[in-house]
């Protein structure tokens, strides 16, 4: 088996960017000075809205369009300079996969593999039974494409993807379109694959995809970075709402609005508020009020905050979150 460069321990970013910038024809500005590092061994969630950049920076990282201005590097390797010697080691599904409607799932990864100049034909059954195993489509393996449901189209791709053995993954909406029973499939392989030590580059437009499988991330919006981050920084790098249970909602309110809490929501029983970002008061007091004040508390305590709780916080803008 081919060594990788996880095997290596090889401890540069598997991708870089400095200042990478796409403008297209009558000025529009895609990508704007974008600088990006992806830890090696990450599943690294690029996250933003539908049009926010990430599909056109996803193509001049592989070399499929050259930036305007500023650089990437992949692998170590220069881009687009160095994608004879990158590419190799890099699977990517962007935008669905291509697939011969009229062939067979076996058939379909037999004719991908014959189009690589470096796969040795001697090999090829047993590699695209590998394939076919590894994103559990042995069995349908002598279905034609074309009856292929849409999450089994996906996994096709990323079989072709993974032909050959890869350091990086670079998956452009993998389950855009996909039922949750598809997502669900999509998100358990791509935790599978970075258990095998391949980086996995995701984007996507969903919060809780990002959430599920995602050990990095970076927001992406209107073609600029807003931040990047593990998504456990990021998550921590949002407060939580207070959030407090009662059958006495209006003395509560009253209470909370007396010890600075702002924003409150009542909905029922159930309070949410915003502690105030300087000299917030102690959840412990703050409980103590309430009860001296005869609220009877049922739940008291902070909301953790989530990515939506981020993106919203960063870009004052409200986002997708399951689809």
């Amino acid at each position: 088996m081919a060594e990788t460069a996880a095997d290596r321990g090889d401890g540069e970013p598997v991708i870089s960017t400095q200042g990478l910038t796409k403008r297209y024809r009558g000025g529009q500005l895609a990508v704007d000075s974008l600088d990006l590092t992806v830890p090696r061994g990450s599943v690294f969630g690029f996250l933003g809205p539908n049009g926010s950049g990430k599909t056109t920076t996803i193509r001049m990282l592989l070399g499929l369009i050259e930036p305007t201005e500023g650089g990437a590097r992949l692998l170590g390797e220069p881009m687009p300079h160095g994608a004879r010697r990158v590419l190799p080691r890099v699977g990517a599904l962007i935008e669905g996969p291509a697939l011969y409607g009229f062939l067979n799932g076996r058939d379909n990864l037999l004719r991908f593999d014959a189009a690589d100049p470096t796969a040795d034909p001697r090999t090829r059954a047993a590699r695209v039974g590998r394939a076919l195993e590894r994103v559990g489509l042995s069995a349908a393996a002598g279905k034609k494409a074309r009856a292929y449901s849409l999450g089994m189209k996906q996994r096709l791709g990323l079989a072709a993807a993974l032909l050959q053995p890869r350091d990086l993954l670079v998956l452009d909406e993998p389950t855009n379109g996909l039922d949750p029973q598809g997502m669900r499939e999509i998100r358990t392989l791509v935790r599978e694959l970075a258990d095998d030590g391949i980086t996995v580059f995701l984007s996507s437009h969903l919060l809780d995809e990002i959430e599920q499988v995602c050990s990095h991330t970076a927001v992406m919006n209107r073609g600029r970075l807003v931040t990047q981050g593990t998504v456990a920084e990021m998550s921590a790098g949002a407060r939580g709402r207070l959030t407090v249970t009662t059958p006495d909602p209006s003395d509560a309110l009253r209470v909370l609005k007396e010890h600075g809490v702002t924003d409150l929501e009542a909905d029922g029983e159930q309070l949410t508020g915003d502690l105030p970002a300087t000299d917030p008061p102690d959840l412990a007091d703050l409980n103590a009020a309430l009860v001296r004040d005869g609220v009877r508390v049922r739940a008291f305590g902070m909301a953790r905050a989530s990515l939506e709780d981020v993106f919203v916080s960063l870009t004052g803008e409200g986002f997708d979150v399951a689809g």
